[in-house]
């Protein structure tokens, strides 16, 4: 039996959440779990979007990848 491993040098997230702190949490929580793993935040993109009852709803995409040894 062969174990192999492989770096992970790129990793997308999607978050949601009712609050933005709560947004902002999940997303730290996230990137503590990821650098672990020697992947660091590459880019955000974020949105808020609001539904008929005026309830707000954010979204994030985060790009995490691995950062090149100069």
């Amino acid at each position: 039996m062969n174990i192999s491993f492989e770096l992970i040098e790129d990793k997308v997230e999607f978050f949601e959440a009712g609050q933005l702190k709560t947004l902002e949490k999940k997303i730290d929580e996230q990137i503590q779990h990821n650098k672990a793993i020697m992947l660091h935040v590459h880019n955000v993109q974020h949105h808020v979007s609001i539904d008929e009852n005026g309830r707000r709803l954010y979204t994030a995409v985060v790009h995490f990848k691995v950062k090149k040894q100069v």
